[in-house]
């Protein structure tokens, strides 16, 4: 963010104690705040295991910078967005602490309704949106702004004023809402939120703290970005899945879901659960899939103990349905699948694909549609 003029604290990262208290050393500031780097929020009502409350602290000794780093340094910190052991620590930030004399709450967002970006703001910061959206849903301001033209002097001044900014500091805190927007843009940002979007005593809009999320699509323009990306947070099969381009993404029922796209995975699980069942994972295909694709989601899925029975659910528009239906005989013959597995297979090359599945000899069963392929899958778990 300060590469593209926008005003943050001075900080360090560490990752270590003795790292910590040079770096706390350096700043050479008044008073230091410690932040633990994971990613999750929540941090500062956090629980460590090695028994420190707080992901984040305040101090104006160097040396607590120290002994704090040691408490949550590869220690597991739980807060509200993090599994229930929590997330182990292996970075922390030392920054210089800035006294806020006002919070305010900003963000620019990528909103499928305008076909574009948005900002929204708040002039209640620090706490979560979410609740003054419930609460107060007057103090929530929106703006959309022309992707082709950019965002104009006059908007970042009404979102400014809108956020309470006065005299010089509207103009101030103008500045760096179209800095935020310029950096937005460059980075292939979906979504930059800024919460506190502050002031301090001395005159100076400062945003305190952020969350940025990257375009996947973008990677190969953002190689820099997406080169930080710290996967150890993920859990091990969603990494697995991802070096075969599948989306991956665990729950806590026993029917494993073996989609293409988001919307009917999603559709998926939901019809599952309708039907009294309780959905494994969420596991995408994708557009492009190859048969290799197939064999190394049955691997992934199959790998998992608490899968019970395997729902297949394809529609095939980009995806040949002949090419999944060979990928389920060779994963079926290889892997010697256990648990039931339910197929609905629609769209191109179906006629093909139900023609290998019933000359494979294997015990498939098809599904006419999904509300047929649920009952079965759900049905099949029932019987055990």
């Amino acid at each position: 963010m300060a590469d593209h003029g926008v005003t943050v604290q001075r900080f360090f990262v560490a990752d270590s104690a003795n790292d910590a208290l040079e770096a706390a050393q350096r700043l050479k500031a008044k008073e230091i705040v410690l932040k633990a780097q994971i990613l999750a929020g929540g941090r500062g009502k956090g629980i460590f295991n090695s028994g420190l409350k707080g992901g984040v602290h305040l101090t104006k000794d160097p040396k607590t910078v120290e002994q704090l780093a040691k408490q949550m340094i590869g220690y597991n910190l739980s807060t509200k967005q993090t599994p229930k052991d929590g997330v182990t620590v292996k970075k922390v930030m030392v920054a210089e602490a800035l006294d806020i004399s006002r919070e305010t709450y900003f963000a620019i967002l990528m909103d499928r309704a305008c076909n574009g970006p948005v900002m929204v703001g708040s002039p209640q910061g620090g706490v979560d949106i979410e609740e003054v959206a419930v609460t107060s849903p007057e103090l929530i301001f929106k703006e959309e702004i022309d992707i082709f033209e950019g965002i104009k002097d006059h908007q970042a001044l009404q979102m400014a004023n809108n956020l309470g900014f006065q005299g010089p500091l509207q103009q101030q805190a103008a500045d760096q809402i179209k800095k935020l927007y310029n950096l937005f843009l460059k980075i292939d940002a979906t979504q930059v939120e800024v919460n506190p979007f502050g002031e301090t005593p001395e005159g100076q809009v400062v945003c305190f703290d952020a969350k940025i999320n990257f375009d996947d699509n973008a990677e190969f323009r953002q190689k820099e970005i997406f080169a930080m990306d710290d996967k150890s947070e993920n859990e091990p099969i969603e990494n697995e899945a991802a070096k075969y381009d599948l989306k991956y993404i665990g729950l806590d029922g026993n029917i494993a879901c073996f989609v293409n796209g988001a919307g009917l995975a999603m559709a998926t699980c939901d019809i599952i659960s309708l039907n009294g069942g309780k959905p494994a994972n969420f596991l995408d295909l994708g557009g492009g899939v190859k048969e290799a694709q197939v064999y190394q989601a049955f691997k992934l899925l199959t790998a998992d103990p608490k899968v019970e029975a395997i729902l297949v659910n394809i529609f095939g528009g980009i995806v040949n349905c002949a090419i999944i239906a060979n990928g389920i005989t060779k994963a079926c013959q290889e892997l010697e699948l256990k648990v039931p597995l339910v197929v609905r297979l629609e769209g191109t090359n179906v006629q093909e694909a139900q023609r290998i599945l019933s000359e494979s000899g294997l015990p498939i069963t098809s599904a006419n549609d999904l509300e047929d392929a649920a009952k079965k899958a759900v049905a099949s778990v029932a019987k055990k």
